[in-house]
């Protein structure tokens, strides 16, 4: 981070307390949280559950209750990437991620020799097949499809395209034809039927800089970009109508309103712990993990990156991360054989740390089963960093005897 008259502990704590990390939004619902923090990443992974647990105690069969009732809802937004958003939010989202299928299907005429005539009487056929009620998997789909839908061969196998009914389905998701449902209702495990939909889709560049802002200033042009997607001349042309101005000494900008509060912003003289997975919006809105990172933890390895390469120099954890006030202090995975979270720390835990520990502990042992960081991560394949924050965490400091 760029020299601020801003000390990096203070932007820290000013960024847990902007994504309701303080402990003060208990009562929350989901669709709050996600408008009032941002919308939440979503791989098939736990990151969404930890996410709404960790600000505003929100147990699995609420946030599930939400998605069922269209509170919020999983949807292709940003960077045509899988978000958790707010039912305000939903025309937005759609609009800003319209281009990724557009995109795949442009490559899949000059590569594939799929033509979009072709796409577009497929997506006809799905929106005959498909009702407001009962999900159908994209077998199913394919099934009843027939001869609309069309193998790719080899070559679509080397594009991760086997046939093209995912071109079809990536349309008339972003165009709000038809909606992905988790067929157990589960936001962390990538099993999906599909319904019809009737979902208007408008937003423009200058409608997500203010969210973004909004959720993630003081923030760069930079971050934006990349949390975008967008070119660079559009990004800065939809920034430029907020009326932002930069942070003293960086290249951050925040809004003149919210630069008065954070000038009023004192830093929490006690601690507020949360356990986050490693893809969540503290982190993944900037996508600058150095500044969540205090200097004297920057050289640590990290477990599960590469031999040689240190915490700080990572661009996104590799594990899931235990934070207070905004600094990261420990990393954390679940085990799922010992049914028990195994974690590193890098300061003493107190009686606070342990039971936030001790809780999330719980909330993914009875209502999780498992803590995945992403739809192909596994027991198996996180072994190797679980045995490693076993071995670390013998290193760790000693217990504080602070019950604070």
């Amino acid at each position: 981070m760029a020299n601020s008259e801003i000390p990096a502990a203070a932007l820290r704590a000013w960024w847990a307390h902007r994504q309701w990390l303080d402990g003060t939004h208990q009562d929350a619902s989901a669709a709050e949280v996600l408008a009032a923090t941002g919308w939440a990443r979503s791989v098939g992974g736990a990151a969404p559950y930890l996410g709404l647990f960790a600000r505003a105690g929100l147990g699995r069969e609420a946030v599930d209750a939400a998605v069922a009732a269209l509170q919020v809802h999983e949807l292709p937004s940003a960077r045509g990437c899988t978000y958790v958003l707010p039912a305000a939010d939903f025309a937005l989202g759609l609009a800003v991620g319209a281009a990724a299928p557009e995109g795949e299907l442009a490559a899949a005429v000059k590569h594939l020799g799929v033509s979009r005539d072709e796409i577009e009487k497929l997506c006809l056929r799905i929106g005959q097949l498909l009702d407001g009620s009962v999900p159908l998997p994209p077998a199913a789909i394919r099934e009843a499809a027939g001869g609309a839908v069309r193998g790719l061969g080899e070559a679509g196998k080397k594009r991760g395209l086997t046939t093209t009914l995912p071109l079809a389905l990536g349309l008339m998701q972003a165009r709000g034809r038809i909606r992905r449902v988790p067929v157990n209702g589960r936001l962390d495990q990538q099993r999906y039927g599909y319904v019809s939909w009737d979902q208007t889709v408008k937003g423009s560049a200058a409608e997500l800089a203010q969210r973004y802002f909004s959720w993630a200033a003081p923030a760069s042009l930079k971050n934006f970009r990349w949390f975008s997607g967008f070119p660079a001349a559009t990004a800065k042309q939809a920034v430029a109508t907020l009326g932002l101005t930069p942070l003293p000494g960086t290249d951050l900008l925040i809004s003149p309103e919210l630069a008065d509060e954070l000038t009023a912003f004192t830093v929490p003289a006690t601690p507020s712990y949360a356990l986050l997975a490693g893809i969540d919006g503290l982190h993944l809105l900037h996508r600058d993990l150095s500044r969540l990172v205090d200097e004297a933890d920057a050289d640590r390895p990290a477990p599960g990156a590469e031999a040689g390469r240190s915490f700080g120099s990572e661009a996104d954890p590799q594990t899931h991360i235990v934070v207070d006030r905004g600094r990261i202090i420990g990393f954390w995975e679940y085990d799922t054989e010992q049914r028990e979270i195994v974690h590193q720390l890098f300061v003493p835990a107190d009686t606070q740390l342990r039971d936030t520990i001790a809780r999330t502990e719980a909330f993914v042992r009875d209502q999780l089963g498992d803590a995945r960081g992403f739809s192909l991560d596994s027991p198996k394949s996180r072994a190797p960093k679980i045995a490693a924050l076993r071995a670390a965490s013998g290193r760790d400091l000693p217990e504080s005897s602070d019950d604070g």
